[in-house]
């Protein structure tokens, strides 16, 4: 997310923070490089330019010059601009209406809008409580309607049907007549997306908003496309009163242009980030932690709430207990932190919220994949209940016949064996409290020193 942004500020950044004192001139000279690499990102002139000349008035101010650690105190300024262009403060769905809340979703043709609608209706039901009805308008496209019930079957969520020979308003009203009877607490409409804003397209979104009135109107929109996102959301704007934005495929957004400029241009509050195909891939959007990702300052608060949220309980207790106990840490529990960092997005996924991921060298980056992942897992399963309690025991032929099995080679199981060995002694730190003092460790490598929330164990 962000990489050649983040590179480029945090390069910058580093450069200056490397100097025994800051002046005036080169903190310019930084701002410049700053200036170009937002520009690079296709982030809009106007949102950049205002961004530069809030944080050189408090840069060269008495803040920064006179500051004893003047290269701390400038992140700290830029952190802060950086929050402010996302949005300042993080802005939560609303659902206080008479049930059933109707939520509208609009936006182009390719979007993910659809997509969207499944993963925002999941997140309603797994982090809400909400119950939910998904039903779709888009009648020129039946393969949307489709999808949207696939989608819907595959969260347990309720779907009301329509067809392409259906009218819009009807489908609409008849949903949400459906839900009030069935007691549903939240209706999704998908609505109809087209390659490109059109006078006939906006006529009938606007019809449609004004006959349902949705407490919340979303905007979903492409964040690859850069600054096009935030003025494309300005025009469904001004029709349609949105109350916000969901900016999708932003795991593979190198840039950031939509998101430092969607805010500025619109005045509307980013509220869901999609970060991956799967319907579990939606993020609340929290302006201070995408300004401290940007900053390679980490999330940790999010990635404590995607292992709260996703990791089995049951399980981690059940480990917990018997470290506790003095029983050790075996390849079977191995293979179950590993189904348990899948849950979370994989390594790549964890790695894009630790703090100072970014400075590791490329090729270094570049190892931290899943693919091993499901190397170890398959050469685990072939291994006898025996071998897995007692890993000491896997030798010569037990070896041969174990990596022939997995379909992998010797060497891949001496290195998983290496690995486990390294993650058991790392577990008996944390049988003696060593997570919370990894929690804090990483609490420390925040050059803000934010508080951290305590680690539940």
């Amino acid at each position: 997310m962000f990489e050649n942004l983040s590179q480029r500020i945090n390069k910058t950044i580093r450069h200056l923070s490397g100097r025994g004192r800051l002046t005036e001139e080169n903190i310019k000279e930084s701002l410049r490089e700053i200036r170009m690499a937002l520009l690079e990102a296709d982030v809009a002139l106007s949102v950049v330019t205002s961004f530069i000349e809030r944080v050189k008035t408090k840069a060269i101010g008495e803040e920064v010059l006179q500051s004893l650690q003047p290269g701390e105190a400038l992140v700290s300024i830029v952190h802060k601009e950086l929050i402010h262009i996302l949005g300042d403060e993080q802005v939560g769905i609303n659902l206080k209406t008479n049930p059933p809340a109707v939520i509208m979703m609009a936006g182009l043709q390719g979007s993910g809008k659809t997509t969207s609608t499944a993963k925002l209706a999941r997140w309603l039901k797994t982090d809400l409580k909400k119950s939910v009805l998904l039903t779709s308008v888009d009648v020129y496209r039946p393969a949307a309607i489709k999808q949207l019930e696939t989608l819907a079957n595959t969260i347990e969520v309720d779907f009301f049907p329509s067809s392409e020979h259906d009218k819009p308003a009807a489908i609409a009203k008849a949903a949400i007549a459906h839900a009030k009877k069935q007691f549903i607490d939240v209706v999704i409409v998908d609505t109809a997306g087209r390659l490109h804003i059109d006078d006939e397209m906006m006529s009938e979104i606007k019809s449609l908003h004004k006959l349902i009135n949705p407490i919340e109107t979303l905007f979903v929109v492409d964040s690859m496309t850069g600054q096009d996102a935030a003025n494309t959301a300005k025009v469904f704007n001004e029709a349609l009163e949105l109350t916000g934005v969901i900016l999708t495929k932003i795991d593979g957004d190198a840039r950031g242009g939509a998101a430092l400029s969607v805010r500025s241009i619109t005045g509307k509050p980013i509220k869901f980030i999609g970060t991956g195909e799967k319907t579990q891939a939606l993020e609340v959007f929290h302006p201070d932690r995408i300004a401290s990702r940007i900053l390679d300052m980490g999330d940790v608060l999010t990635l404590i709430e995607e292992a709260e949220r996703n990791v089995d309980q049951q399980k981690a207790k059940r480990l917990s207990k018997k470290l506790k106990k003095g029983k050790g840490f075996d390849l079977q529990d191995f293979a179950e932190q590993i189904d348990q960092m899948t849950k979370m997005g994989g390594m790549a996924n964890i790695a894009t919220k630790l703090p100072g991921m970014k400075q590791l060298p490329q090729a270094m980056q570049a190892k931290v994949n899943d693919g091993e992942f499901a190397k170890m897992k398959a050469m685990i399963q072939s291994m006898t209940p025996q071998e897995r309690r007692y890993p000491a025991v896997i030798k010569g032929s037990r070896k041969k016949r174990i990596t022939q099995g997995s379909g992998t080679q010797v060497q891949d199981l001496n290195r998983l064996l290496k690995q486990f060995l390294q993650t058991q002694k790392m577990m008996k730190k944390f049988s003696k409290g060593g997570m919370r003092k990894m929690m804090r460790n990483l609490q420390g490598m925040n050059p803000l020193g934010n508080n951290l929330p305590p680690f539940r164990q």
